[in-house]
């Protein structure tokens, strides 16, 4: 069984490989971990690695998490994303550990952080999530609503738009979805230039997101192995 040093280490190295193979600066691509359903003392195993991005999807479990590794960690330097579907009633605790949000999803979440976010004196950084299928009901923004969604994000000054978020499918080539994230970042892009980011590509299918252009990657189990949970 591989530990989990031999499995960071593996991973880097392949996003270098598909970086260099995609004419990419290795530096453009920031690696997120995703650590669900592991303890803080994975996280800060993974610090002492040199990891510096965390990933989590439940606010329940991330914040206490969180606050573990801050105690332990003081004076360290570090971010955690929150990459899930976040309810409304969670922003607020969400916001108190996590500066960057990948989930942006629909208005009734965009209300409630334009209210979290009103007397901060920093911005929060923020995706929009895109809806890659064909259920409305499914979570995200559809390409075609992304810009007039995304002007809405852009008018509130304590937010800053990074870019588009996109989960591929597993039953089909993650090239089709990855192809359609990028042309909504394309689209974003002619809106608000500086929103160039893309969150895109897991353990299964990083290295093809890297070809289209993924500029942070969420990957968990690769690199942190089964649940400890």
């Amino acid at each position: 069984m591989t530990s989990l040093a031999e499995r960071y280490c593996a991973i880097s190295s392949r996003i270098d490989s598909a970086a260099s193979s995609a004419g990419r600066n290795r530096d453009a691509i920031e690696l997120v971990v995703i650590t669900k359903n592991h303890p803080a003392s994975l996280v800060l195993e993974l610090l002492d690695l040199g990891a510096t991005n965390f990933g989590e999807n439940r606010d329940q479990e991330a914040k206490p998490k969180a606050l573990e590794v801050a105690a332990a960690s003081v004076g360290r330097d570090y971010r955690w994303h929150f990459v899930g579907q976040l309810q409304s009633n969670k922003v607020k605790s969400a916001l108190e550990y996590a500066s960057v949000i990948h989930s942006l999803d629909r208005e009734s979440l965009l209300q409630a952080l334009q209210k979290a976010v009103e007397m901060r004196t920093s911005q929060l950084d923020v995706f929009i999530q895109l809806n890659l299928t064909e259920d409305s009901g499914r979570g995200g923004i559809q390409p075609a609503a992304l810009k007039p969604f995304a002007e809405k994000v852009l008018a509130t000054p304590n937010l800053n738009l990074l870019g588009v978020m996109g989960v591929a499918a597993l039953d089909r080539d993650p090239a089709i979805d990855f192809e359609t994230i990028r042309a909504a970042s394309s689209d974003l892009q002619a809106l608000h230039p500086a929103a160039k980011y893309i969150s895109a590509g897991m353990s299964e299918d990083f290295e093809v997101a890297i070809k289209y252009g993924a500029t942070h990657l969420r990957i968990g189990s690769a690199i942190t192995g089964n649940r400890q949970y």
